[in-house]
C-alpha cells in the first residue's frame, strides 16, 4: 500500500501566530503524526485479515442461500461529524484519514478492524498526542519515509539500450588501420592468380582489413561453384561497414570476378546498384580493369546514353529469341526499373550476387520500389512443363529437408556502406537471408552509441584525417575559403555546399575575385561535363572545386588535400561523406567547417554524441582577412553590376514578349524555360549568370549581406 503525505500551508492566520519556526514544526508534527497513525492501522488490519482469511476456507452457510447486503445506517440529523453516532465513514473523514485507505473486503455498513473497536476516550487521546508526536513514535516504531506530493526533484532518465539481433550485436570485427593492419596477397591463396597478377601490375601488394576480411568470406560461400551454395545451403547475406577509402569497392569486385569466371553460358550473374551515375561509372571502371583478360562482359545502365543503345549492350535479338551480352550489370535504380519493364530479353533469373553499395542511401529511396522489382525478377513462376522446372529458383522460405533437396542457384545481397544503419526496421526491408556483418569493431553498439569517449563512435573516421571548425561570421566566409585556398598552399580543394544556388553563388564570387582556377560541380550540368570536370580536377587543372553533395558519396577523387565544408551539414552521415572525400588509402588529408555562432553548439554536440574525434578550433583573426577584402569588395561590386544588368535584361525581354506584364516582381515566380514558352519565343536570353536564380539573389539582398 502506497503511503504519502502532503505538505500543506497552514494559512496566513496560523502562520502569523505561530511564527515562522513554530508554524513550520506544527505542520510537520501533524503530518509525521498523520502518517504513524495510518501506518498502525494498516499493520492493524494487516493482522486481522490474516484469521479471516483462514476462517473463510471453510463455509458455514450454504452454498445455495443468498447474504443479504446490510442495509447503510442513515446519519442523525443531531450526530456531530466526529462524534460515535456519526457513520464509521464520516467519522475517518472527520478525523483527517485517507477513505482509500479501506479494504475493499469490507462492507459499506460494517465497522472495519482495528476501527470500530477503538472507544472515545482513545480517539480523543490519540488526537491530544498527535500534535506532540511523541507518543505515537514510541507506539508506532521508527518513522518510514513517505513521497512528499509537490517534490520537483530532478532524475535523470535511464538511457533505454536497443535490443538487436544477433548478428548486429556481435558482428565480426574488423581493423580500421589501412596503413598498419595491411595482410600481403600471398596470405590469402584463394584468390586465383591471374587476379593476384591483375592486382601486382596495378601496385597491390596487400590488402586492406577490409578486404582481407570480406574477400575470403564471399570466396567461400562460392567454393562450389555459383549455380548450387556451399553443402546445397543458401549461403548467408553480407553487410559491410568500414570507412571511406578503405578499399570496399575492391572487397567485392575481386570475389564476384572470381566466382564468375567459371561460366559458360552468358547471363546476368551479377547485378551491382548504386544511388549516383558517377559511382557507377567508377565502380564499372574497376570491374572492366579486372575482366580486361577474361570472357566476363560488363554493361554500365545508368541514363547517360539512350534507352536503345543501352539494350543493344545488354540483349542481342536472335532467330529462336534473345541472348545475353553481359554477365555483370552496373546500374542506378531508375534505370535498372526502365529495362526491367521495357527490354524484352533482359532476365534477372540467373542472377548470383547483388551488390547494393552505399545501402543506407539506396534504404532511404526504398520509396522507389527497385529492391521488389529486382527480386521479382529474379524468381520465376513455377511452370512444371519446363524442361528445367526442376533447377527453378524459389522463395526463400523455412529451412528443412523438403526445402534443400532441390537444388538451385542462390541469390545472395551484399551491403557495403561507410554509414550502414544499425536499425534492425530499416534493414528487415531488404530481405537479408541470415546475414553476417563485418564492422571496424563499432557497429555492436546499437542504434546509436552510448559511449563518449573518443576512441569507439557511431561511424569510423580515416585514420589520416584531422578535423577542424572555424567559427566565422555570414559575411565572413567567403573570406575564409579564400584564405585557406590562397595563403596555405592547397593544390587541390573540394568546397561543399547546402544547396545547387550557395554552390552557384560562391563559384561566382570566387570567380570575380580571381587568381583561382575554380570550378562548379552540380545537377546544373550534365553528365559528359560533370565527368570532364572531375578529370580536370584530378588532373591539377582546377584549385577548388565548389560542389554539392553529388560529389560526397563514393566518389575517389585522386590527391584532395583538403576538404571545406561551406555550409555545416545538418546530419552526422552527411559529414563523414564529406570529408571522406580525403585522406583515402591510408593517405593523410584535412578537413574544415565553417560554423556560425548558432551552429557552433549542436554541431559540435552532434558530433561529440556520436563519438567523432574532437575538432580542432582553428581561429581566423580580422588581420589575416584584411590583405583579402579590397578585391573582395571589387569583386562583390563587379558581381552585382553584372546581376543587375541581367535583371534587367530579362524583365525587357519578358516584356518584350508580354506586354501586359508590368510587375518587376512577378519573374520570381517564372524560369526562363516557362517565360519564352508563354512568349512563343523559341530560346531565352544567354545570361552569364543564371537568370533567374541571379535575379532572386539580387531581390533578396544577398551580396549586400556578403559585404564584411
Amino acid at each position: 500500500m502506497a503511503l504519502f503525505y502532503v505538505a500543506r500551508y497552514p494559512g496566513p492566520d496560523a502562520a502569523a501566530a505561530a511564527g515562522p519556526e513554530g508554524a513550520e514544526a506544527g505542520a510537520h508534527g501533524r503530518a509525521r503524526a498523520l502518517l504513524e497513525r495510518l501506518q498502525s492501522r494498516a499493520r492493524e488490519r494487516q493482522q486481522q485479515r490474516e484469521p479471516a482469511q483462514t476462517e473463510a476456507a471453510a463455509p458455514t452457510e450454504p452454498a445455495t442461500r443468498r447474504r443479504r447486503r446490510p442495509r447503510r445506517r442513515r446519519r442523525v440529523n443531531d450526530a456531530e461529524p466526529g462524534s460515535p453516532e456519526a457513520p464509521q465513514g464520516k467519522r475517518r473523514k472527520a478525523d483527517g484519514e485517507d477513505a482509500g485507505a479501506e479494504s475493499d473486503e469490507e462492507a459499506p455498513g460494517e465497522p472495519s478492524a482495528g476501527s470500530s473497536e477503538e472507544a472515545p476516550g482513545e480517539r480523543s487521546a490519540s488526537a491530544e498526542a498527535a500534535p506532540d508526536g511523541r507518543a505515537l513514535e514510541e507506539a508506532a516504531g521508527p518513522l518510514v519515509p513517505g513521497l512528499v506530493l509537490g517534490g520537483f526533484g530532478k532524475r535523470k532518465a535511464p538511457k533505454v539500450q536497443p535490443f538487436l539481433p544477433r548478428w548486429l550485436a556481435e558482428p565480426n570485427c574488423v581493423r580500421k588501420n589501412v596503413t598498419e593492419d595491411l595482410v600481403p596477397i600471398e596470405d590469402i591463396p584463394d584468390v586465383h592468380p591471374d587476379l593476384q597478377k591483375q592486382l601486382r601490375a596495378h601496385g597491390i601488394s596487400s590488402y586492406f582489413p577490409v578486404q582481407a576480411a570480406v574477400i575470403p568470406a564471399l570466396l567461400e560461400s562460392a567454393a562450389c561453384g555459383f549455380l548450387v551454395g556451399r553443402g546445397g545451403y543458401r549461403p548467408s547475406d553480407l553487410c559491410v561497414s568500414a570507412p571511406t577509402g578503405s578499399g570496399k569497392t575492391l572487397a567485392f569486385v575481386i570475389p564476384v570476378v572470381q566466382a564468375l569466371l567459371s561460366r559458360v553460358v552468358c547471363h546476368i550473374r551479377a547485378l551491382v546498384v548504386l544511388p549516383t551515375k558517377e559511382l557507377a561509372q567508377q565502380v564499372s571502371k574497376v570491374f572492366n580493369i579486372y575482366t580486361d583478360a577474361t570472357p566476363l562482359r560488363v554493361s554500365l545502365v545508368t541514363g547517360q546514353k539512350s534507352l536503345a543503345k543501352e539494350q543493344e549492350s545488354l540483349v542481342q535479338k536472335t532467330g529462336d529469341g534473345y541472348r545475353c551480352l553481359a554477365d555483370i550489370v552496373v546500374a542506378t535504380p531508375g534505370r535498372l526499373v526502365d529495362h526491367i519493364d521495357q527490354t524484352p530479353g533482359f532476365s534477372l533469373q540467373q542472377l548470383r550476387f547483388l551488390v547494393i553499395d552505399e545501402a543506407d542511401r539506396m534504404i532511404d529511396s526504398m520509396h522507389q520500389s527497385w529492391l521488389p522489382r529486382v527480386v521479382a525478377a529474379a524468381f520465376q513462376s513455377e511452370d512444371p512443363a519446363d524442361p528445367c522446372a526442376l533447377f527453378q529458383r524459389r522463395q526463400a522460405q523455412a529451412v528443412t529437408a523438403a526445402s534443400t533437396c532441390c537444388p538451385q542457384m542462390p541469390l545472395q545481397k551484399l551491403l557495403f556502406s561507410a554509414t550502414l544503419t544499425q536499425n534492425p526496421e530499416k534493414l528487415q526491408q531488404l530481405g537479408l537471408h541470415q546475414p553476417r556483418l563485418f564492422s571496424t569493431g563499432l557497429a555492436h553498439r546499437g542504434l546509436e552509441d552510448t559511449d563518449g569517449d573518443g576512441d569507439s563512435g557511431k561511424y569510423a573516421f580515416p585514420v589520416g584525417l584531422t578535423h577542424h571548425y572555424v567559427p566565422c561570421s555570414l559575411s565572413s566566409k567567403p573570406l575564409v575559403v579564400l584564405h585557406l585556398v590562397l595563403e596555405m598552399g592547397f593544390s587541390r580543394v573540394l568546397c561543399f555546399t547546402n544547396s545547387r544556388e550557395n554552390s552557384h553563388r560562391l563559384f561566382l564570387l570566387v570567380q570575380a575575385f580571381g587568381g583561382v582556377d575554380v570550378a562548379e560541380f552540380s545537377s546544373r550540368y550534365g553528365p559528359g561535363q560533370r565527368r570532364m570536370i572531375l578529370k580536370q580536377f584530378e588532373q591539377g587543372k582546377i584549385q577548388l572545386l565548389i560542389s554539392t553533395d553529388a560529389t560526397a558519396r563514393g566518389i575517389d577523387v585522386q590527391g584532395v588535400e583538403l576538404v571545406v565544408n561551406y555550409d555545416a551539414p545538418q546530419y552526422l552521415r552527411t559529414y563523414v561523406h564529406r570529408v571522406g572525400r580525403t585522406a583515402r588509402a591510408g593517405k593523410t588529408g584535412q578537413a574544415f567547417t565553417l560554423l556560425l555562432k548558432v551552429q557552433e553548439r549542436r554541431f559540435l554536440r552532434m558530433l561529440t554524441e556520436a563519438g567523432a574525434p574532437e575538432l580542432q578550433r582553428h581561429e581566423l583573426s580580422s588581420k589575416l582577412l584584411q590583405p583579402l577584402v579590397p578585391r573582395y569588395e571589387e569583386a562583390l561590386s563587379q558581381l552585382e553590376e553584372s546581376v543587375k544588368s541581367s535583371a534587367d535584361h530579362w524583365i525587357l525581354y519578358v516584356r518584350k514578349g508580354i506586354p501586359q506584364w508590368t510587375q518587376p516582381s512577378s519573374p520570381g515566380t517564372w524560369s526562363l524555360r516557362q517565360a519564352a514558352r508563354a512568349s512563343e519565343l523559341k530560346h531565352p536570353p544567354r545570361l552569364e549568370t543564371l537568370g533567374l536564380v541571379t535575379f532572386r539573389v539580387w531581390r533578396s539582398g544577398w551580396l549586400r549581406a556578403m559585404k564584411p
